[in-house]
C-alpha cells in the first residue's frame, strides 16, 4: 500500500516536472523571440542612425553650398555696382557690353533663383527627416524599453522556472533514494513473506492431507448415518431452528414496546377529537338543547358517537403483538401473526373513517351556509375538508403497506422478500405525510376556532369544545411526530432484521413453516431443558455416591469399634470372680452405657455417631439412597436414549470445521495473491526507479 502511494506520488511530480519543463520551453521560446526582435529592432535603429548622418552630411554639404553661392552673389552684385557707372561712363561705347551683362546677369538670377528654390525644398526634406527621425527614434526607444522590461520579466519567469526546476529533481532524487529504501525493505518483506508462504503452504499440505483422511472418515459417517441433507432445500432448511440471538428479541421487544406507547396516545387523541367533534355538532350551528340540529348531523353524531368500537381495538391489536414478541420467539415478518389481527383493526378504522367522511364534509357545507359563517370561515372550512380528504386517504396508505408488511405471516406468495425494504420505506413516509396533514389541520383548526370565538353568537360552551378539540389535534400532531421520527430511527434496523432466519438460506419459506420451525425451537428448549436436569440429576448421583462411600466407611469405623469394646468387657468379666461376676457386669454396663453416651455427645460435632442407632439411621439412609439411585438410572437411561439424538448435531459441527478448513484455505490463497501483487509492485518499483535514474543521468 505504502509502495503504491509512493509510486503515485512519483508519477504526480514526474507529471507537474514535465509540465512545469514544457512551460519552461514555451517560456524560453518566447525570450529568444523577443531578444530576436530586439535585435532587429537595434538593428533598424542603427540604420536610422546611418541614414539620419547621412541626411546630416548632405545637409552640411548644402547649407556649405549655399553659403558659397551666397557669396558668389554678393560678388555679383558689388560686381554689378561698379560695373553701373562705369556703364554711364561708356554708355555709348559699351551698349555691346552691357547686352551681354544683362544676359549673364538675367542667368545668373535663373540658377540663384534655382538654388534658392533647391536649398528650400532641402530644407523642408531636411526638417520633415528630422522630424520622422525624432518621432521614429522615440517610438523605437519606447518598444525597447518594453522589450528590456518584458525580457527582464520572461529571465525573471526563466530563473523562478529553473529554481523550481532544480528543487523538483533534489526533491525527486530524494523520493528516488526514499524509494530506493523502500524497495529494499520490501524485498526483505517479500524474502520474509516467501519464507512464511513457504510454511503456511508446507502447513497447508499437512493440514489438507489431514483433513482429507478426516473428510473421508466424515464422508462415510455422514453416509451411514445421515439419512438427508435438511440444508440442501430450502423447504428443509427453513424448518431447522436459527441460532437464537437474545439481544435481537430484547430489541424488538423494546421497539414493540415503544411502537404500543405511542399507538396508546395516538388512540387517545383519536377518542377525544372524534367525541368532541361529537359534542361540537350537537351544539353548533344550532344548539340541540333550543333547537332540533339537521338530520345530516343527526347521523353524523351518530356514527361518532361509535368511535370507540373502531378505535379501541387499534390499542389491543398492538398490544396483542407486544405480547407475542417474547425472548425465547423468533421476530421476523413470517413470525408475527399477530401483525395480521393489528392489520384487520386499522382496516376496520378506516372503514369508520370513510364512512364519516362525507357527512363531515356536508357538516362543514351546512357551516358555510349558515348565517353566521363569515367569508374567512368559509374559507377555512374548505381548507379543513381539503384536509380531512388527506387524512382519509394517508390512512389508506398506512392501511395498504401495514397488511403488505402482514402479508408473509398468512399469504407467502402475497409479497416478496425483496420488496421489504421499501414498504417498510412507504410506511415511514406514510407516517411524515400523517404528521404533515396534522400540522395542517391544527393550524386550520385553530385559525377556525379563533375566528369563531370572535363572533357575537359565540357561547361559552362552543369556546370550550373548540379548545378541547383544539388540545385533540395538537396531541395528534404530536404523536404522529413522535411516531414518524421513531419509525424512521429504526428503520435500518427493521431493514437489516430482515435477514435473520435460518442458516444458509434467504429466509422462512411459508408461515407454516415458522410455525413448525416455532414449534420445534419450543422443542429443542425442551429438550436442552431435559439435558441440564439429567445434568443434575447425574451430579446428584455421583454427590450421593460420595455420601454413601462416606457413611459406609464410618458404619465400618464404629462397627470395629464396638467389637473391640465388647472384647474389653468379656476380658475383664473372665478375670473377676465368679460372685462379683454379676455386679460388676452390671456396673460396667452402667458405666460403659454412659462413657458411651458422653462420648457421643462430645464428638457430635467433629466424628460421626457411634452407636448401634446411628449404624440403623445409617441403613435407611443408605436405603432411600439406593431408592433414588433406581430412580436416577431410570431417568439416565431416558436421558441416554435423549442423548442419542445429539448425534446429528456432530454432523453440524463437523461441516463448521469443514467450513473453517475451507476458510483457510482461502485465506492462504489470498495471502499468496497478496504476495504476488507485492512482488509486482517491487518490480514495477524498480523499474520506475531505474527510469528515472537513467532520465536524471540523461539531464
Amino acid at each position: 500500500m505504502a509502495s503504491a502511494e509512493l509510486q503515485g506520488k512519483y508519477q504526480k511530480l514526474a507529471q507537474e516536472y514535465s509540465k512545469l519543463r514544457a512551460q519552461n520551453q514555451v517560456l524560453k521560446k518566447g525570450v529568444v523571440d523577443e531578444q530576436a526582435n530586439s535585435a532587429a529592432l537595434k538593428e533598424q535603429l542603427k540604420m536610422k542612425d546611418q541614414s539620419l548622418r547621412k541626411l546630416q552630411q548632405e545637409m552640411d554639404s548644402l547649407t556649405f553650398r549655399n553659403l558659397q553661392l551666397a557669396k558668389r552673389v554678393e560678388l555679383l552684385q558689388d560686381e554689378l555696382a561698379l560695373s553701373e557707372p562705369r556703364g554711364k561712363k561708356n554708355k555709348k561705347s559699351g551698349e555691346s557690353s552691357s547686352q551681354l551683362s544683362q544676359e549673364q546677369k538675367t542667368v545668373f538670377d535663373e540658377d540663384l533663383q534655382k538654388k534658392i528654390e533647391e536649398n528650400e525644398r532641402l530644407h523642408i526634406q531636411f526638417f520633415e527627416a528630422d522630424e520622422q527621425h525624432k518621432h521614429v527614434e522615440a517610438e523605437l526607444r519606447s518598444r525597447l524599453a518594453t522589450l528590456e522590461t518584458e525580457a527582464a520579466q520572461h529571465q525573471a519567469v526563466v530563473d523562478g522556472l529553473t529554481r523550481k526546476y532544480m528543487e523538483t529533481i533534489e526533491k525527486l532524487q530524494n523520493d528516488k533514494a526514499k524509494l530506493e529504501v523502500k524497495s529494499q525493505t520490501l524485498e526483505k518483506e517479500a524474502k520474509e513473506c516467501r519464507l512464511r508462504t513457504e510454511e503456511c503452504q508446507l502447513q497447508l499440505k499437512n493440514l489438507h492431507e489431514d483433513l482429507s483422511g478426516r473428510l473421508e472418515e466424515s464422508l462415510s459417517i455422514i453416509n451411514e448415518k445421515v439419512p438427508f441433507n435438511d440444508t440442501k432445500y430450502s423447504q428443509y432448511n427453513a424448518l431447522n431452528v436459527p441460532l437464537h440471538n437474545r439481544r435481537h428479541q430484547l430489541k424488538m421487544r423494546d421497539i414493540a414496546g415503544q411502537a404500543l406507547a405511542f399507538v396508546q396516545d395516538l388512540v387517545t387523541a383519536l377518542l377525544n377529537f372524534h367525541t368532541y367533534t361529537e359534542q361540537r355538532i350537537q351544539i353548533f350551528p344550532v344548539d340541540s338543547a333550543i333547537d332540533t340540529i339537521s338530520p345530516l348531523n343527526q347521523k353524523f353524531s351518530q356514527y361518532l358517537h361509535e368511535n370507540a368500537s373502531y378505535v379501541r381495538p387499534l390499542e389491543e391489536g398492538m398490544l396483542h403483538l407486544f405480547e407475542s414478541i417474547t425472548e425465547d420467539t423468533v421476530t421476523v415478518l413470517e413470525t408475527t401473526v399477530k401483525l395480521k389481527t393489528f392489520s384487520e383493526h386499522l382496516t376496520s378504522y378506516l372503514c369508520f373513517l370513510r364512512k364519516i367522511l362525507p357527512y363531515q364534509l356536508k357538516s362543514l357545507e351546512e357551516e358555510c351556509e349558515s348565517s353566521l359563517c363569515t367569508s374567512a370561515l368559509r374559507a377555512r372550512n374548505l381548507e379543513l375538508s381539503q384536509d380531512m380528504k388527506k387524512m382519509t386517504a394517508v390512512f389508506e396508505k398506512l392501511q395498504t403497506y401495514i397488511a403488505l408488511l402482514a402479508l408473509p405471516s398468512t399469504e407467502p406468495d402475497g409479497l416478496l422478500r425483496t420488496n421489504y425494504s421499501s414498504v417498510l420505506t412507504n410506511v415511514g413516509a406514510a407516517l411524515h405525510g400523517f404528521h404533515d396533514i396534522m400540522k395542517d389541520i391544527s393550524k386550520h383548526y385553530s385559525q377556525k376556532a379563533t375566528i369563531e370565538h370572535e363572533l357575537p353568537t359565540a357561547t361559552q360552551k362552543l369556546i370550550t369544545t373548540n379548545d378541547c378539540i383544539l388540545s385533540s389535534v395538537v396531541a395528534l400532531t404530536n404523536g404522529a411526530g413522535k411516531i414518524a421520527s421513531f419509525f424512521s430511527n429504526n428503520l435500518d434496523y427493521f431493514i437489516a432484521s430482515l435477514s435473520y432466519g435460518p442458516k444458509a438460506a434467504s429466509g422462512f419459506i411459508s408461515p407454516l413453516s415458522a410455525e413448525c420451525m416455532l414449534q420445534y425451537k419450543k422443542k429443542a428448549a425442551a429438550y436442552m431443558k431435559s439435558l441440564r436436569k439429567v445434568q443434575q440429576s447425574l451430579e446428584k448421583i455421583s454427590k450421593l455416591e460420595q455420601e454413601k462411600e462416606h457413611w459406609m466407611l464410618e458404619a465400618q469405623l464404629a462397627k470395629i469399634k464396638l467389637e473391640k469394646e465388647n472384647q474389653r468387657i468379656a476380658d475383664k468379666l473372665k478375670n473377676t470372680s465368679s460372685g462379683q461376676l454379676v455386679g460388676l457386669a452390671r456396673e460396667n454396663a452402667a458405666m460403659s452405657n454412659a462413657a458411651g453416651q458422653d462420648e457421643a455427645t462430645a464428638k457430635a460435632a467433629s466424628e460421626p455417631i457411634q452407636s448401634t442407632s446411628l449404624c440403623r439411621a445409617l441403613s435407611k439412609r443408605l436405603a432411600l439412597a439406593e431408592k433414588s439411585k433406581e430412580a436416577l438410572i431410570e431417568e439416565m437411561k431416558l436421558a441416554s436414549q435423549n442423548i442419542s439424538r445429539l448425534q446429528d448435531e456432530l454432523t453440524t459441527t463437523k461441516r463448521s470445521y469443514e467450513d473453517q478448513l475451507s476458510m483457510m484455505s482461502d485465506h492462504l490463497c489470498s495471502m499468496n495473491e497478496t504476495l504476488s501483487k507485492q512482488r509486482e509492485e517491487i518490480d514495477t518499483l524498480k523499474m520506475s526507479s531505474k527510469g528515472n535514474s537513467k532520465k536524471n543521468k540523461s539531464r
